[in-house]
């Protein structure tokens, strides 16, 4: 085995691995290492499906990235023939005056997205499966839809080992030391050398050596539940955000008799380092939560529990996204912090990686995902994923 490449990467998750795969495409000799075998169930990657729309708030950033990471998603499915994302639209729904739903409004008009702004009377005829309050809207998302998660992850690994990159899997990271000129990472199986370095260490980055960055991992549930097809299934029934009192929720139609998968964006449990989340169930709001959005929301849907699941998210202090070098080291990146909303940007997020390292700059302003954002302060933010 080589111990010396143009590029280490530090997690080959969602981030990790489309960093290794552009990386890899442009001819770099690129290591990835990984303390499970991608894709896995230990991140935050799995459990299927992911939402991919445009309307964002938080900045204009957003919708560039957004709207590339589409492009971009959309080719790697052509180059490998793999089916990633079903086009069932997104509606977002919350009340009238909830400044997130007016921001992604003002989003698409700025951007010219092609929406739809629907009153909650016309929601309920368009999808009767939902009974949204009367003073709710709703913005749908026509050209958005799912990106399956797992096959995406997948997908940039064939990209990646098909153009030379060497992944080493089931590798715990025990060190890491930076030089003038190069950074020498050491694993149990022996030190690997590398004029650039990419931490996309997931939940985990906030116990990386040498480079620990303000990132909480905190577990997150999912649960699928029993719904008839006909109003829940993915041939007519969209992705979805919620917003209101009762928190922020997402989820998606069922496909093929999956059941309806919702989850909470906002809340969750800290996991401190080396501590493994608990199943699901543990906690009495881990279906309780999803039911009592169900039963508000899309009672039709509130069947029995096909299903739970646990992910982890990787929170920043302000739940939005960190891009950057480090501080005093120009060879050494980073990329993490995704809040439970970032898996869309995957794609996109890895061609930034690429462009910084070989080009030095990119095509986007990471001016709002800067490290040095968080010695001013920041407001909490919930942007449902």
């Amino acid at each position: 085995m080589h111990t010396s490449y143009d590029v280490i990467i530090i997690g080959a998750g969602s981030m990790g691995m489309s960093a290794g795969a552009h990386l890899a495409q442009r001819g770099r000799r690129v290591l990835l290492i990984d303390a499970f075998d991608p894709p896995h169930t230990g991140a935050s990657h799995h459990g299927e499906t992911r939402l991919l729309r445009h309307a964002y708030t938080g900045g204009p950033t957003y919708v560039r990235m957004a709207l590339r990471a589409h492009e971009l998603w959309n080719e790697l499915e052509a180059a490998t023939g793999r089916e990633l994302f079903r086009p069932t639209g997104v509606l977002n729904m919350t009340p009238a005056s909830h400044p997130s739903l007016l921001g992604k409004l003002e989003a698409s008009k700025a951007f010219d997205l092609n929406v739809e702004w629907l009153s909650a009377e016309e929601i309920g005829k368009r999808w009767p499966g939902i009974t949204p309050p009367e003073h709710y809207v709703g913005l749908y998302e026509k050209d958005a839809g799912v990106l399956l998660s797992e096959e995406c992850v997948r997908a940039y690994r064939e990209v990646a080992l098909a153009h030379g990159a060497l992944l080493l899997p089931y590798t715990r990271v025990t060190g890491i030391t930076p030089l003038s000129r190069s950074v020498t990472v050491s694993t149990p199986v022996g030190d690997f050398h590398a004029e650039k370095l990419i931490l996309t260490a997931g939940a985990g980055a906030g116990s990386m050596p040498r480079f620990p960055l303000p990132v909480k991992a905190v577990r997150k549930t999912v649960g699928w539940f029993r719904a008839e097809e006909r109003l829940f299934g993915s041939e007519h029934f969209p992705g979805f955000t919620i917003g209101g009192s009762m928190g922020g929720y997402y989820g998606f139609p069922s496909f093929g008799g999956s059941g309806l998968k919702i989850g909470r964006h906002d809340t969750g449990r800290l996991i401190e380092e080396g501590e493994a989340p608990e199943a699901f169930g543990a906690y009495p709001e881990d279906e309780g939560d999803l039911r009592s959005a169900l039963a508000a929301y899309l009672p039709s849907a509130a069947g029995p529990l096909l299903r739970g699941g646990i992910c982890r998210y990787e929170r920043s202090p302000d739940e939005h996204f960190i891009i950057d070098r480090a501080p005093v080291l120009p060879g050494v990146y980073f990329a993490s912090g995704f809040s439970g909303h970032g898996f869309k940007f995957a794609s996109v997020v890895g061609e930034i990686l690429a462009d910084l390292i070989t080009k030095g700059s990119c095509g986007f302003d990471l001016q709002p995902f800067l490290l040095s954002r968080f010695r001013k302060g920041a407001v909490q933010a919930h942007e449902p994923a």
